[in-house]
Formats: C-alpha cells, sequence, structure tokens
C-alpha cells in the first residue's frame, strides 16, 4: 500500500466536507474548494477523518492513492489555514503596488508591467520591495507566483529581479579585469 495514501485526512474544526459520488467539497474559513476524484479511488468519511482507498491494485491505482490523498489533504489545509508565497524585488528602481485587483510592478521596463490578481487570491504588497499571495488553493497559489517571478527571474551577476521569500541565488563572478597583463607582446 502507499505509505501516503494509507495515511488518513483529519478535519479541523470549523471545516465541513461533503461526498456526494467521486465529488469531494470542502468548506471552511478560507473559501470553498471541490474536487472529483479518479475511477480507481474511493472516499470514506468516518470520524473527523477522511480516508481514501483505492479499488484496485493496478500500477495506475497505486500512482494515484497517494496523489488524491496528498490533494484532499492541501485542500482541507487550504479551507483551513490557507496557503501563502512571499516574493522579494531587489533591483535600483524597482517595486511593487496594488491597485484593486492588479499587480502593478516596476521592473527596469520602459512601462509598469500590470498582472491581473484572479479570483480566489488576495495580494498583499506591506513594503516596497515584498508582497505575499495567499489563497485557499495551494497550486493557483503557486501558479500565480511563478507567473509573476516569470516576469523577471533574478540574474546571477547583481541579482536583480523578482525572487521567492528566502531563495537563494547563485552569484557569478563578473568579467575578469582586463589588462593585468600587457597585452599585445
Amino acid at each position: 500500500m502507499s505509505r501516503i495514501g494509507r495515511k488518513p485526512v483529519p478535519i479541523p474544526s470549523g471545516v465541513k466536507v461533503s461526498v456526494s459520488g467521486r465529488s469531494i467539497s470542502a468548506e471552511g474559513p478560507k473559501g470553498k474548494l471541490s474536487l472529483e476524484l479518479a475511477s480507481p479511488i474511493s472516499l470514506k468519511v468516518e470520524e473527523k477523518v477522511l480516508v481514501l482507498q483505492r479499488d484496485a491494485e493496478s500500477k495506475k491505482a497505486r500512482a494515484l492513492h497517494g496523489l488524491f490523498r496528498s490533494l484532499v489533504a492541501n485542500m482541507v489545509t487550504g479551507v483551513s489555514l490557507g496557503y501563502q508565497k512571499g516574493l522579494e524585488i531587489s533591483g535600483v528602481g524597482y517595486g511593487v503596488k496594488v491597485a484593486g485587483n492588479k499587480l502593478i510592478l516596476s521592473l527596469g521596463f520602459s512601462q509598469p508591467a500590470e498582472v491581473g490578481i484572479p479570483e480566489g487570491l488576495s495580494v498583499e504588497a506591506p513594503t516596497a520591495t515584498k508582497f505575499y499571495i495567499r489563497g485557499a488553493d495551494k497550486q493557483q497559489v503557486g501558479e500565480f507566483a511563478a507567473e509573476v517571478r516569470r516576469l523577471r527571474p533574478p540574474e546571477p551577476f547583481k541579482g536583480k529581479g523578482i525572487r521567492y521569500e528566502g531563495e537563494v541565488i547563485r552569484r557569478k563572478a563578473g568579467k575578469a579585469v582586463a589588462g593585468a597583463g600587457v597585452a599585445g607582446k
């Protein structure tokens, strides 16, 4: 059996989980999410825990068992606690502002980059160089953070660009000083 798949998913207080056929939905203080289970996987609701089981012993069923257990656990955690990704901007003149449902980034281009914030996510910019993306859906939070980071990924020479909070950028040395030796002799 899958080590991950066989672990039960605890349901925290304040989260309401409903199962109808192959569809599961969870509702909590941070929002509402739903998921459609694949055919070889079934779900049972026991006392304050969700147990996923596989109906077959095929290779595909074994692979999907752990996957769907993780997806259900992420869904329950998302509606109860939520997910957050922090990003930092470094560079002279670089900055970030939130205006309504748009994220406005000054990244050294001739025009500031405007990115629409997807529904279900919230963005907070406490300083001009840090901002946080929050939401209930782990995949949506990570996808939007990666999309924003892709606008100006950090470069290895000066470290300018958008990076995840706590991400370490391996720096490279610049060109060696020319004229260290006498050229042309």
